[in-house]
């Protein structure tokens, strides 16, 4: 089993738009083990490539008990935003509302190449657009109203692990 360190806000790889995977290589099918191994603790939803130092287009999910995995995500959204309560591994000890669509589908692929589909609402689509986020360089700060945006600076500042 191999866990990752998670990367902290500030950390540059976490603004980083993550490389498109072309070709299904066992460095690839390292980095989702990594991902893997690294998500399937209690409390975690999710974990993006970005998030372990790493700039692949992939990402691993934890909800409901069972762990998985996409590689090249595609998000499509349905629905009209709504405010729910979320954090993040990256940033942690905060948490914020934030506007999240209340359904929300990926598409990808697995290790074998094979058509992957996540379509779901709760915390699934939640979890599905926060890392599909990170896989562009956001983080979910910059969903917050200015407001928020500010306390979660301050709050960031004054943390002890920042």
């Amino acid at each position: 089993m191999t866990v990752r360190q998670i990367r902290l806000f500030g950390d540059p790889v976490l603004r980083t738009v993550c490389e498109t995977i072309t070709e299904i290589t066992p460095g690839v099918a390292a980095h989702v083990k990594d991902l893997l191994d690294t998500v399937a603790f209690e409390g975690r939803a999710g974990l993006a490539s970005t998030q372990i130092g790493n700039t692949l287009r992939a990402f691993s999910l934890h909800i409901d008990g069972e762990v998985s995995y996409v590689l090249n995500p595609q998000l499509e959204v349905f629905g009209e935003p709504e405010l729910v309560g979320e954090g993040c591994l990256s940033v942690p000890e905060l948490w914020f509302q934030v506007p999240r669509y209340p359904r929300a589908r990926v598409t990808g692929i697995n290790l074998a190449g094979e058509p992957v589909v996540l379509d779901g609402t709760g915390l699934l689509a939640q979890a599905l657009q926060h890392e599909c986020d990170h896989l562009e360089g956001k983080l979910y700060l910059q969903r917050l109203d200015p407001g928020s945006r500010k306390s979660a600076m301050r709050q960031i500042r004054e943390s002890g692990w920042f």
